[in-house]
């Protein structure tokens, strides 16, 4: 086979959409390697940030977005790498979802769908306190995320970290909300008040959680997502394990979420 005919052929598969485009890097980029997979990491409105790269890319370029804690229980990432997903992710430590982390994850989405190439829309991917960050970009842009997988998420912050008022977290976490001890009463820019604007736009919700979280109380957070979501016709999945705290997170087969995010996640 000429080289000019491997081209023509490479091309053909392209138009078709059995082949993904190939990996749009930068000169810039710092590459590593990621459990087996490249990662190049490069910088987003003076955040670090970085994207792991599957052998091959699945058409469309599909992606997931973990929101908080990069390579924690990262079972169901590395299952979506093999199936030709990327990984991406942005340092938004210790803006808890506020207003400046959904300004930050903006760009960090402009960059890689604009720059690098990816799908229009991403599944976020929030763990814990990611929670905050994946529901409150879902709520200011549903048209940008093609599902939602939450993992023992906080959706109210008066749930977690407001029950200790004493710890650096919480008042972290008032800091970047603008509020005080006094105001917070008042908050409705969370999650859970949020819950309308990503059921209109029929984003699916998974959720998977311990049923004996004391961290994250599941009655107090994915409980009260799971009726609203239901009550206004949005699709969404609640995995609970039962007798588990808030660790560990995810599954140690990750199936039934890549199963769900395969089914349901609307790029």
């Amino acid at each position: 086979m000429t080289k000019i005919t491997a081209v023509w052929l490479v091309a053909c598969a392209l138009m078709a959409g059995c082949v993904a485009p190939p990996e749009r890097s930068r000169p810039d980029d710092k590459k590593s390697a990621w459990n087996g997979y490249e990662r190049m990491d490069f910088a987003v409105a003076g955040r670090p940030a970085w994207l792991v790269v599957p052998k091959v890319a699945a058409p469309g370029r599909p992606w997931i977005w973990r929101t908080e804690f990069f390579g924690h229980e990262p079972q169901a990432d590395l299952a979506l790498l093999a199936r030709g997903w990327h990984v991406a992710y942005v340092d938004a430590k210790n803006l808890y979802g506020a207003p400046r982390a959904i300004a930050l994850m903006e760009a960090f989405h402009a960059h890689l769908t604009k720059e690098r190439g990816l799908a229009k829309r991403a599944v976020l991917e929030g763990f814990s306190r990611g929670g905050l960050y994946a529901f409150n970009y879902a709520a200011a842009h549903p048209r940008q995320v093609a599902a939602l997988y939450l993992d023992a998420p906080v959706l109210d912050i008066r749930s977690w970290p407001g029950k200790k008022p004493e710890s650096k977290e919480w008042r972290e976490c008032l800091a970047a909300y603008g509020l005080t001890a006094e105001t917070v009463a008042g908050f409705r820019g969370g999650p859970l008040d949020n819950v309308a604007a990503v059921a209109k736009a029929g984003v699916p919700i998974l959720s998977v959680c311990g049923g004996a979280d004391k961290t994250v109380p599941l009655a107090e957070n994915t409980a009260v997502l799971e009726r609203r979501y239901r009550e206004l016709g949005g699709t969404i999945q609640v995995i609970v394990k039962d007798g588990v705290d808030h660790h560990p997170h995810s599954l140690k087969d990750p199936a039934p979420i890549v199963d769900f995010l395969l089914k349901h996640a609307r790029f």
